[in-house]
C-alpha cells in the first residue's frame, strides 16, 4: 500500500537518545545518600522515556481483492495509463494530451496538491528549535514612568510520546489525498475527452446516415402522390408517406444536437472558449478491437483513486489518533529567552538597560480535565474504525464496478458482432433492389425501402459500436486508468 507502507511505526531518536544520557546519571543520584528522594524520580523518568520510545503501530488495512477477475481477461491487454490508444485514432491521442495539459480541473488539482506538499513540509518543522524576537512596555504603577523590554525568546519542543511521527503521518495522509484527487480528476478528465470523442463521431456518423434516409422519404412522398394521381394508391398511403417524411426530418436534429453539445463540452475539457474549428471536421468512428486489461483484481489497490483515498483517510485517522493519545502525556521541550529592560522616564530619558538570561526545561503536565481527553481519544479510535470501513468499502465497490463494466464490454462486443453480421444481407438485398429496378422487374419504392432497411441496420450497429467504446472507456474509468505525473510535477 503505497501510503501506510511509507510510514513504518518507529521511535522517537532524541527521546532514545536522552534515555541513554539521563538515565545513567539518574541511577547514580538513586544510589546516593538521598535515595529516597532520587529512586521514585528514576523510575518515573525512565517510564517516561520508554513511552516516548514506542511509537502507535499503524493499522493493517483489510484485504479483499479476489485473486482473478470472474468475467475473465480478453487476450490483447491495453495499458491503463494509455488505454484510449486502442482506439487507434490520432486526433484522439492528441485531444487527451491537450487536455491534460490544460484543463482547468487538473490545473486546480495539482495547485492543491503543490499546498499539500508544502504543508506537509512544514508540519516537519514544528519540533525543531524555534528563535524569535519581542518586544514589551509596561508602564509603573504610579504612572511616573515605563518600563521598555526587548529581546530574544527560544524554545524547542521535543514532540515526544508520538506526537512528532503522529503529526508527520497527519500530513502525510493529507498529502496522500490530495494526490488521490487528483489522480482522479485526470481520470474523470481522459474517460469525459474519449467519450465525448466518441459521441460526436457517432452523431456526425449518425446525420450521415439520416441524411439519404430523409432524402428516401421525400422521395417516397412524391412517388405517393404520383401513384395517387394515377388512382394507383389511397389517399391514406400519402398521408403516411408524409408522416414519414416528417420524421425523417426530425429525426436529423437530434445529431446536430449531440455535435454542437459534444463541440461544445470538448471545448470546456480543452479548458477552453472558443470551440476548436478542428472540430467541425468530419471523421470516421473509432473503432475499438478485441481488448482487454493487464492488470489483476489486486492493481486496483494501487490504481484506483478513491481506494488510495480512502488509503489517506486511513493514514489520517491513525495520526489523530496517535496525537490523542500523546496528549494524555506531558508536553516536553527546552526554553530560553535573552530579555533586555530599560526605564523610561519622562518622553525621552532612558536609563542603562540591563540583561537577564533564562534557560531550562519547559514542561507541560495534563492533571484533571473531566475526562475530556479520554473522550477525545475514543472519538479518534471510532473515526479509525470509521476509515477503515470506508476503505474496506472502496475496495469492494471498485471490485464491483470493475466486473460489471467487464461484463457490459463483454455483452456490448456480443451485440455488435451480432448486428455486424446483419449488414450483409441487407447490402445483398439492396444492390438486388436496385437490379431488380433497372431490368424493370422492380420499382422505386423498393429500392427505397431496402436502402432504408440498410441504413437503419447500419445505424443500430452505429449505436452499438458507440456503446461498446462508452463500455470500454466506463471499464478503464472504474481501473483508475489514466497517466500519473511525472515525477517533478507537483
Amino acid at each position: 500500500m503505497p501510503g501506510l507502507a511509507t510510514l513504518r511505526p518507529s521511535g522517537d531518536s532524541e527521546a532514545c537518545i536522552l534515555l541513554f544520557i539521563f538515565i545513567p546519571i539518574l541511577g547514580r543520584m538513586a544510589r546516593s545518600r538521598r535515595r529516597g528522594f532520587w529512586k521514585p524520580l528514576t523510575v518515573a523518568a525512565l517510564t517516561a522515556v520508554l513511552a516516548a520510545c514506542a511509537a502507535l503501530p499503524l493499522p493493517k488495512l483489510p484485504d479483499q481483492v479476489p485473486a482473478r477477475w470472474q468475467q475473465g481477461d480478453a487476450p490483447a491487454a491495453v495499458d491503463l495509463r494509455s488505454w484510449w490508444t486502442a482506439f487507434k485514432d490520432p486526433a484522439l491521442d492528441a485531444l487527451v494530451e491537450r487536455a491534460l495539459a490544460h484543463n482547468l480541473s487538473l490545473g486546480e488539482s495539482v495547485a492543491r496538491v503543490e499546498a499539500a506538499r508544502r504543508l506537509s513540509g512544514a508540519s516537519e518543522l514544528n519540533h525543531l528549535p524555534q528563535l524569535g524576537f519581542h518586544t514589551y512596555s509596561e508602564p509603573t504603577p504610579d504612572s511616573s514612568a515605563s518600563y521598555f523590554q526587548f529581546g530574544f525568546d527560544a524554545k524547542w519542543e521535543l514532540g515526544w510520546f508520538g506526537r512528532r511521527e503522529n503529526e508527520a503521518r497527519i500530513a502525510r495522509g493529507s498529502l496522500e489525498g490530495s494526490q488521490a484527487q487528483a489522480q482522479a480528476a485526470r481520470v474523470s478528465v481522459v474517460a469525459e475527452v474519449v467519450k465525448t470523442w466518441l459521441e460526436l463521431r457517432a452523431a456526425q456518423q449518425r446525420e450521415n446516415l439520416l441524411v439519404p434516409l430523409a432524402r428516401d422519404a421525400q422521395r417516397r412522398s412524391e412517388l405517393t402522390a404520383t401513384r395517387l394521381r394515377l388512382r394507383l394508391a389511397a389517399p391514406t398511403e400519402l398521408a403516411l408517406a408524409k408522416a414519414r417524411e416528417a420524421a425523417a426530418e426530425a429525426a436529423l436534429v437530434e445529431p446536430r444536437v449531440a455535435i454542437a453539445r459534444a463541440r461544445h463540452q470538448l471545448t470546456a475539457l480543452l479548458g477552453e472558449v472558443e470551440p476548436d474549428p478542428a472540430l467541425n471536421d468530419f471523421g470516421a468512428m473509432p473503432l475499438l478491437a478485441d481488448a482487454g486489461i493487464e492488470r489483476v483484481p489486486a492493481d486496483l489497490v494501487r490504481t484506483r483513486p478513491e481506494i488510495r483515498r480512502a488509503e489517506a483517510e486511513v493514514l489520517k485517522s491513525a495520526g489523530e489518533l496517535g496525537i490523542a493519545q500523546a496528549d494524555r502525556y506531558p508536553r516536553l521541550g527546552l526554553g530560553g529567552a535573552l530579555t533586555y529592560a530599560s526605564k523610561v522616564i519622562g518622553h525621552t530619558r532612558l536609563s542603562d538597560a540591563a540583561g537577564i538570561v533564562t534557560f531550562g526545561p519547559a514542561i507541560e503536565i495534563p492533571l484533571f480535565d473531566w475526562g475530556q481527553r479520554e473522550s477525545v481519544v475514543e472519538a479518534r479510535n471510532a473515526e479509525l474504525a470509521a476509515s477503515l470501513l470506508a476503505y474496506r468499502r472502496s475496495v469492494v465497490e471498485g471490485v464491483a464496478e470493475a466486473e460489471s463494466a467487464l461484463a457490459t464490454l463483454e455483452q456490448q462486443r456480443l451485440r455488435t458482432l451480432a448486428l455486424a453480421q446483419a449488414i450483409a444481407p441487407l447490402e445483398h438485398e439492396a444492390q438486388a433492389a436496385g437490379t431488380r429496378q433497372k431490368l424493370g422487374l422492380g420499382d422505386a419504392l423498393g429500392r427505397i425501402d431496402a436502402d432504408g432497411a440498410l441504413a437503419q441496420a447500419r445505424i443500430d450497429l452505429l449505436a452499438a459500436q458507440l456503446d461498446r467504446g462508452i463500455a470500454f472507456v466506463a471499464l478503464y474509468k472504474a481501473l483508475g486508468g489514466a497517466p500519473l505525473p511525472h515525477e517533478d510535477a507537483p
